[in-house]
């Protein structure tokens, strides 16, 4: 390990500390909830970012929900059937179920969200997700009609949803925000503007009564939402808090009540001053680095392995993030529900004298390096104190191998908004948690026309068709297969490269009870408690 890594470590503790006497703020009956960043849409079928689906599932009710453990449990419906051939399931509506404005919640809402996400104009980032029901990418390439897709309301409070195959994770993936319903006269009256405060009807337990840019988003309980009486929360407000140490010093001062993230680097520090106000749990996320494979010098695969190569993710881990990450050897986690061990990236087992020499001589191949030219890169990342230092010290490490890199930064929203949209990058910061716990949730990323969240517009035809085989595979541990065949594609052609798996980090106040960490990262409101 090289001494003058430890230069990385830009805004260390010495930036939290606050005098032990300093005064807090008064006890607030607002739960005041640190989010990692300002959501770019409240609309939940144009929503992708986590920082989005912390909002959407407190606003918004699904078929199936989370708990605060991250168990799947009714919502919307209260039980359903399964055909024998796993391709028919049959939701029952409550029949409490109710708008933040009164009206009911009907099968047909449902109906009409699923088509409108699939819809070619509404122009869904996220629509793949939902390709397992019948018809839904003829749909979404506008090959077919919106009622040609496998949804109907033969009664006002039963719903059918029909698949193309098998899906093991169809019941976890109707809580995602993809498969929110969306109030039909608000989107005939209002528009695309019916996420205003004052225009947004929503079915969750609460409902927006405010939205202040990169100030704060506030909620306020749904009179009408079913299970109104048990929540003792009455409102919310959600804090950006893209400025982690900043977000600590107004956590200790007593302005926020949780935070969602923390400054990895300073984590020996915050666990030694807040105890156990700190709460590491499991994750299922990715931290990569995508690749413009579109883009010379960098759809050359010799660059991409030469950039992973010189990765120290170890020290990325250990010295950083401190527990809150490890080493990511591989796209999909480990831990995955219908999958094995995942296989993983050449060279974690050499030196890093062997690997940055492996990396030089496939930068020499490509023509870079000592008697050529030197390879630049621009790095795009959006801000926090983590990403700063983690791009800061893969810069450095590239440095060692002759690689010349230039840091951009935006805040979140615009960052992610430039990539999806398809704005021009070289190696861009990319994060992912699993919406579901299983590997095509990982996997679908990378394939050919999911360009919403594949930046690079990486295109396999190899792995397109082992993914369309392992979809219509029935046999669970035959798809496992087929899927690790797929991943070692990606691990060859590194379109993304892995960096680290995640852990969930968090500041819950002691005032606040109810927070349980765990694999899905939900904490819904309603299932919290706060003193005053």
């Amino acid at each position: 390990m090289r001494p003058d890594r430890r230069a990385c470590l830009i805004g260390g503790g010495a930036a939290l500390m606050v005098a032990a006497g300093s005064a807090r703020a008064a006890p607030s009956s607002v739960y005041r909830r640190g989010n990692d960043a300002d959501p770019e849409t409240l609309d939940p079928h144009k929503s992708s970012t986590v920082a989005e689906a912390h909002i959407l599932r407190d606003l918004y009710e699904g078929l199936l929900t989370y708990d605060n453990h991250g168990a799947i449990i009714p919502g919307a419906a209260t039980h359903w059937t399964i055909s024998d051939d796993a391709l028919t399931y049959t939701f029952h509506l409550r029949e409490d179920g109710r708008w933040s404005n009164g009206d009911p919640v009907t099968a047909a809402d449902f109906v009409f969200g699923l088509r409108r996400i699939m819809s070619p104009a509404t122009a869904a980032k996220y629509a793949e997700v939902l390709y397992p029901l019948k018809n839904a990418r003829a749909v979404n390439q506008g090959e077919a009609p919106p009622d040609a897709l496998g949804v109907a309301s033969p009664e006002a409070r039963i719903l059918v949803v029909t698949l193309e195959q098998p899906t093991p994770y169809l019941l976890e993936l109707l809580t995602h925000q993809t498969s929110l319903p969306v109030h039909p006269p608000s989107i005939a009256r209002f528009g695309d503007a019916f996420t205003r405060p004052g225009n947004l009807v929503s079915n969750g337990a609460y409902a927006l009564v405010d939205m202040v840019p990169n100030d704060r988003i506030t909620l306020k309980r749904n009179p009408y939402f079913h299970a109104a009486a048990s929540i003792t929360i009455e409102t919310v407000a959600f804090l950006p808090t893209p400025d982690l140490s900043s977000a600590v010093r107004r956590y200790a001062g007593g302005e926020i009540d949780s935070l969602a993230d923390l400054p990895g680097d300073q984590m020996t520090s915050l666990k030694a001053r807040f105890g156990r106000q700190v709460i590491l749990g499991p994750s299922l996320g990715l931290y990569a680095l995508a690749v413009n494979t579109r883009k010379p010098p960098f759809d050359d695969v010799r660059l991409r392995r030469a950039l992973s190569l010189v990765i120290d993710r170890e020290f990325l881990a250990e010295r950083l993030w401190g527990e809150t990450m490890s080493p990511a050897y591989s796209l999909c986690p480990p831990g995955l529900d219908n999958y094995r061990m995942p296989p993983e990236l050449e060279g974690r087992n050499a030196l890093p004298i062997d690997r940055e020499e492996q990396a030089r001589s496939l930068l020499a191949e490509a023509g870079y390096g000592p008697g050529g030219k030197p390879l630049k890169v621009e790095y795009r990342f959006n801000t926090t104190d983590n990403n700063r230092n983690t791009a800061v010290a893969i810069a450095d490490m590239w440095r060692s191998v002759g690689i010349e890199t230039r840091l951009v930064y935006t805040d979140a929203k615009t960052h992610f908004a430039h990539l999806r949209d398809g704005g021009d990058f070289d190696v861009a910061r990319m994060s992912w948690f699993a919406d579901y716990s299983d590997p095509q949730n990982f996997l679908f990323l990378l394939e050919t026309g999911n360009d919403g969240l594949n930046p690079g517009r990486y295109a396999n035809p190899a792995y397109d068709r082992l993914m369309r085989e392992a979809a219509s595979e029935r046999d669970v541990a035959k798809r496992a297969d087929i899927l690790f065949r797929a991943e070692t594609i990606i691990l060859g052609d590194l379109p993304w490269i892995p960096v680290l798996h995640t852990r969930s980090k968090a500041l819950i106040s002691p005032r606040l009870t109810g927070y349980h960490p765990n694999l899905r990262n939900a904490s819904p409101t309603r299932f919290l408690r706060l003193a005053t």
